[in-house]
């Protein structure tokens, strides 16, 4: 594989205009056709197969109006008030909205009745021809025109229900720049150059750009989540520049060490190029596993996680080298006053002498770490997960402002209903006895009020509306749910956002065992092929299990108990998003795997030459320190500039990714790497002798021939030579 990269990489770096001309174009035209053709973004919250899909299923085809987008339009006066003086201004807004395209219908709060039992609060139903998913962020805001003016006479007006917290447009809170600002700084200081700096932020900012694009024509073709491009970018950015890095920095290395540029070029392309394209292809696994959990909207994150990582991948093994090969010494351009110094022995280095310290000492080490990590991860045993509602967003959100007025006014429940479906053309309840199930289920005590019933065209299918106690998030509101279930027959389903988002819950918990050990095996898999080992996969796994659990503790102290929420600009305590747990896992093991290829191809490469175990993994942090922390630092601010977004799974997720890759880089990568593989010694590359005559030899970072190459600055002074790597004995080989 190393020679794939490196034939990759001299192609490009001998034709650099002609590559750099060829991106332009395909950077071009990705955004050209996406600002033609590309599609808008939707969450598919159907869980496949489950009662609420089913129910809706029924309903549009044969009761569509019954599956009709709804908004409310809630217009409130201060408190002591009533809001029958502003009925002018309430009346002015309702024949507005009903003059709107798209809009079938709107009850007026006073034709409707729809009033607060103080007066005060009052709403007016808007009922769209559409489906709720298909109601486009235009229409919204052409909404919120209409109720402008009464909202301008003094009014509290503000727009809520389901399809515009499902469909609102996501705010940003432009911290990314910020984000990318630090990320410049760590780079300037990690390189000591500003022109190198630069270089890794252009291709990831070319990698994002790109991936965007084809994330927008993947909206054409399929459903994708509105998450969906700002997962891709944050996961983009952290890659990409990283990517760039591992490159950059090894072929800086091998000019240091007396390599003409071409030659450093393409050696740096033959040992990180190999490792970067390992690493990307884990991320792209364990992102496109996502498609296991069958559900649509984590399937369209996935790919479309996959397709600006993919760029990311292609930007550092074709761009990157043609933008060096036109740089050449001008790479260390704009060098910082005072950093101009010989590259350090490897002995000279505090990572190989913390190596060897703690190969000295590994049970005491580890069990420091592991201590750590385990107390990190405590909180994540008590985790409750629950799908967000309007009443979990910012209250600069106009259906935020809804929610409260509605709840206020009519109950926590409001903003919570149900729609009870009955098949009468199915055996169980017909139309003489729904009255009788009505009665049972308004009996249920988490059920506030049960609607009339609205009986289809063909009068074989009926809606009955309902409204629990307790609000969308509630756990008593799914336990309301399971029981009203219980009392239904079988031809009676309970549909509605809030069932359907609780069935979403549920095929999550009962999916994430299967999709975890599925990436797992896939993991291992690859690590295995790439390193000839059984240990070294195993290991790893483990250990990214470890910096993941810590990730998951910090997120549920945080954001479910509330530790230090002030930091990150919560205004209450949130049950953490349920398909967290299932994202966090595919990208915290991806992005973990990146730095455990990086860190152990450099140690197996200097095992191949010395056969020493311990000296390896020394020689291999040596190499590897800095610019993993570099990374793993740049990868972190990056992340923490999502925290601040005001999406609750976008916020969750930066302070998730950023506390992973911070773990990662420093107690896994600096304690428990070291610790283990000395406690382990030679059997790290076991490999059944029978097993290695099997496996395809798919090449890897640091286990040819080729890439010790590359190998000279940091790692200068060790026995090298054609000698020592052929009388080095790999157990298995």
């Amino acid at each position: 594989m190393n020679r794939i990269t490196r034939r990759i990489g001299d192609a490009s770096a001998r034709r650099p205009w002609r590559t750099i001309v060829a991106w332009a174009a395909a950077l071009t035209l990705v955004l050209s056709l996406a600002g033609a053709i590309g599609g808008s973004f939707t969450d598919d919250l159907a869980a496949p197969g489950s009662q609420s899909e089913k129910a809706m299923a029924l309903l549009e085809e044969r009761f569509p109006e019954a599956t009709s987008g709804t908004a409310v339009a809630v217009f409130a006066v201060p408190e002591g008030e009533r809001l029958e003086p502003q009925r002018p201004a309430v009346d002015g807004a309702v024949a507005r909205l009903a003059d709107m395209d798209r809009v079938a219908a709107v009850a007026g709060p006073f034709t409707a009745g729809t009033l607060s039992p103080d007066g005060r609060i009052g709403f007016a139903q808007i009922t769209f021809d559409l489906p709720v998913t298909e109601v486009q962020p235009e229409l919204l805001r052409a909404l919120a025109e209409a109720i402008a003016p009464a909202r301008e006479a003094g009014l509290v007006a503000e727009l809520g229900g389901d399809a515009v917290f499902i469909n609102a447009e996501t705010e940003t809170s432009g911290a990314e720049a910020g984000g990318l600002l630090a990320a410049l700084v760590v780079l300037v200081v990690a390189f000591g150059t500003i022109v190198a700096a630069l270089v890794p932020i252009t291709l990831a900012l070319v990698a994002v750009a790109a991936g965007l694009g084809g994330v927008m024509l993947l909206a054409h073709a399929m459903d994708v989540s509105s998450a969906a491009p700002a997962m891709g970018a944050m996961i983009g950015l952290g890659v990409g520049i990283d990517y760039a890095l591992f490159i950059v920095v090894r072929y800086r290395e091998n000019r240091a060490a007396g390599q003409d540029n071409p030659t450093a070029l393409s050696n740096a392309m033959a040992s990180s190029g190999t490792a970067v394209l390992f690493a990307g292809g884990t991320v792209v696994v364990a992102m496109a596993a996502l498609a296991l959990t069958g559900l649509g909207f984590l399937t369209s994150i996935g790919l479309s996680t996959s397709l600006i990582v993919l760029f990311a991948v292609a930007t550092a093994l074709t761009l990157l080298p043609a933008l060096l090969s036109l740089l050449g010494d001008r790479i260390d351009k704009g060098r910082l006053p005072g950093r101009r110094r010989r590259a350090k022995r490897a002995e000279e280095t505090a990572w190989w002498r913390f190596a060897h310290r703690v190969s000295h000492r590994p049970w005491r080490y580890l069990l420091v770490a592991s201590v750590v990590l385990l107390a990190l991860a405590a909180p994540a045993l008590r985790m409750e997960t629950g799908f967000p509602d309007a009443g979990d967003d910012s209250t600069s959100t106009t259906h935020r402002r809804a929610h409260d007025l509605l709840s206020e006014g009519f109950g926590p429940g409001f903003n919570a209903p149900l729609l009870i479906v009955a098949d009468l053309r199915a055996p169980g309840v017909d139309a003489r006895s729904l009255p009788a199930l009505a009665e049972r289920v308004a009996a249920d005590p988490g059920i506030a009020t049960v609607g009339e019933p609205r009986t289809s065209p063909a009068e074989d299918t009926v809606v009955l509306p309902v409204l629990p106690t307790t609000s969308p998030s509630d756990a008593a509101t799914t336990e309301t749910l399971g029981r009203v279930r219980d009392l239904l027959p079988a031809n009676v389903a309970v549909s509605g956002l809030t069932a359907m988002t609780a069935d979403l819950t549920q095929q999550l918990d009962d999916t994430l065992p299967v999709f975890i050990a599925a990436i797992l095996a896939a993991s291992f898999l690859l690590l295995m092929l790439v390193f000839r080992s059984l240990v070294v996969p195993l290991k790893a796994a483990v250990m990214n299990l470890l910096s993941i659990g810590g990730a998951y503790g910090v997120v549920v102290a945080v954001f479910q108990w509330g530790w230090l929420s002030g930091l990150f600009g919560l205004e209450e305590t949130l049950p953490i998003v349920s398909p967290l747990p299932t994202l966090f896992f595919a990208v915290l093991f991806g992005l973990s795997m990146d730095y455990e290829v990086f860190l152990l191809s450099r140690i197996r490469e200097e095992y191949n030459a010395t056969g020493d175990n311990a000296e390896s993994v020394a020689r291999g942090m040596a190499a590897t320190g800095r610019v993993i922390t570099s990374a793993a630092l740049i990868m972190t601010v990056v992340f923490l500039s999502f925290a601040t977004q005001p999406s609750p799974l976008v916020k969750m997720m930066g302070l998730g990714l950023a506390t992973a890759i911070a773990l990662d880089a420093t107690i896994v990568r600096m304690v428990v790497v070291p610790a283990t593989m000395a406690l382990l010694g030679r059997a790290n590359w076991w490999l059944p002798r029978a097993l290695d005559r099997r496996l395809p030899h798919i090449g890897g970072a640091g286990v040819g021939t080729e890439i010790g190459a590359g190998a000279g600055t940091e790692t200068s002074g060790r026995p090298g030579s054609v000698d020592a790597r052929q009388k080095a004995q790999v157990p298995g080989r």
